[in-house]
């Protein structure tokens, strides 16, 4: 009888904490700023011949990928602001790049410290208040610096004013520093750490040992990249009465809107005739990028590493996604904003050995404040109902959802900012369709 109801205990738990003794997973939640799908092996873009994360995609066919996972808003500080707290902009407050999120709404580390948990954010924070809701942080002050990073740390004195100088690329510095938590942290508790990335956000800057990574690779060009104003693509609402918007709509890699400059910035000759122009900003800009992805993708497989080391690989999940997507080339688009695939969807990879199918995939409809009521309810916490999003336990169980959206809601509302062309709008999405509404000045 006893060995029978251990059994059901195990069943019944597998993804969760119990009263019966069964191990809490310890979580491992890692985030990158600006990894889109594109920029993956195992999301069969058009880069996946390159073989960009290699180590990415192994986890990911070791466990479950996510093809239909989206922010509400395409930006990181909003998109961090729903992660942290499981509620849309509108609710939380955090509506652009000025938004902050103070220590009494930091719901998602609260939470799940109630279920036992010794909880870390290490890394980029970028939600301009103290991370106190954590028992440890050690994160970059605003965007960060790509080398030699400084981050504040909780057993650094006062917040804001004591910060500590690294030596290094941030990738490697941001991954020493959560190895050395996981050495030196309480291993009585379960953990949750909150692992973020600064890279592969823009103006890219690789470590040093990638400088020669693709050196003499022709990137592959998306299909659509002469698009504007060659095939038409958008509406007359992002291209104007008579093709009146084309020129300053939507960041460009050509000069068609270059307002930001970004061939300028990538020290392109500005000189050379088209299409020659377009083509050399593109692959020295996924090149640079790339270079960023690889660190980000070899410094994932030091903390798997790690754990391994440890002997606590297999009762730690770990998921990996990145705060929205990013354009690459798409449509003459750079940067991320739009509603459109490309910027609003979002990569998601879920391992943990013996609990989750391996190879599996998933078409559920998800955004991004469905994460933190996801993580409590794997923890063991009860979802608070002031959360909006939904806990998707059950598929990674290997179950249907018993109730789930068929739509979900997004919304920018930074009009024509920081000269990169692109309107306030918002939309739904369903499975199959897609409605956006655009702001005109």
């Amino acid at each position: 009888m006893k060995r029978l109801l251990s059994i059901a205990l195990l069943a019944g738990f597998a993804l969760t904490a119990d009263a019966y003794g069964v191990d809490q997973p310890n979580i491992l939640f890692i985030m990158s700023d600006d990894h889109t799908t594109q920029a993956f092996g195992i999301y069969g873009s058009r880069l996946a011949s390159l073989n960009p994360t290699p180590n990415l995609d192994k986890l990911a066919n070791e466990g479950m990928i996510f093809s239909s996972v989206f922010c509400n808003n395409s930006i990181c500080t909003p998109s961090r602001a729903s992660i942290i707290t499981g509620q849309y902009p509108q609710t939380n407050g955090v509506l652009d790049l000025m938004g902050r999120i103070n220590p009494e709404k930091q719901y998602l580390p609260q939470e799940i410290k109630k279920a036992g948990y010794l909880t870390a954010m290490i890394g980029k924070w970028h939600l301009k208040e103290e991370p106190a809701a954590f028992d440890y942080y050690n994160v970059l002050p605003g965007q960060g610096r790509y080398h030699d990073p400084v981050t504040r740390d909780s057993n650094n004195g006062a917040w804001p004013r004591n910060t500590t100088e690294h030596t290094g690329h941030s990738s490697d510095v941001i991954t020493d520093l959560s190895i050395d938590w996981l050495k030196n942290r309480d291993k009585t508790k379960p953990f949750f750490l909150m692992h973020h990335f600064k890279a592969p956000h823009d103006l890219f800057s690789n470590a040093k040992r990638y400088d020669s990574y693709l050196e003499d690779t022709e990137i592959p060009e998306p299909d659509n990249l002469y698009d504007q104003p060659a095939r038409g693509f958008g509406s007359i609402s992002t291209r104007g009465i008579d093709d009146s918007l084309v020129d300053t709509i939507g960041a460009s890699v050509s000069r068609r809107c270059n307002t930001w400059g970004l061939g300028k910035r990538l020290g392109i000759d500005e000189a050379l005739p088209e299409p020659g122009f377009t083509s050399a900003v593109y692959q020295r800009f996924l090149k640079r990028y790339l270079r960023c992805v690889k660190g980000v993708d070899d410094n994932v497989k030091r903390l798997v590493d790690y754990l391994k080391e440890e002997g606590i690989y297999e009762n730690t999940i770990i998921i990996y996604t990145g705060d929205q997507g990013y354009f690459l080339g798409e449509h003459d688009f750079f940067d991320k904003r739009w509603m459109y695939e490309e910027g609003m969807r979002m990569p998601f990879i879920v391992h943990y050995p013996g609990s989750i199918e391996q190879g599996s995939r998933c078409d559920l409809l998800i955004n991004n404040t469905d994460f933190a009521p996801t993580l409590i309810d794997i923890a063991g916490g009860q979802v608070p109902e002031y959360m909006q999003g939904k806990s998707f336990k059950r598929t990674l169980l290997g179950e249907k959802e018993k109730e789930w959206r068929d739509a979900t809601y997004y919304r920018y509302w930074m009009h024509m900012a920081h000269n990169l062309g692109n309107p306030a709008h918002f939309g739904i999405r369903t499975d199959k369709y897609k409605l956006i509404f655009f702001l005109r000045s």
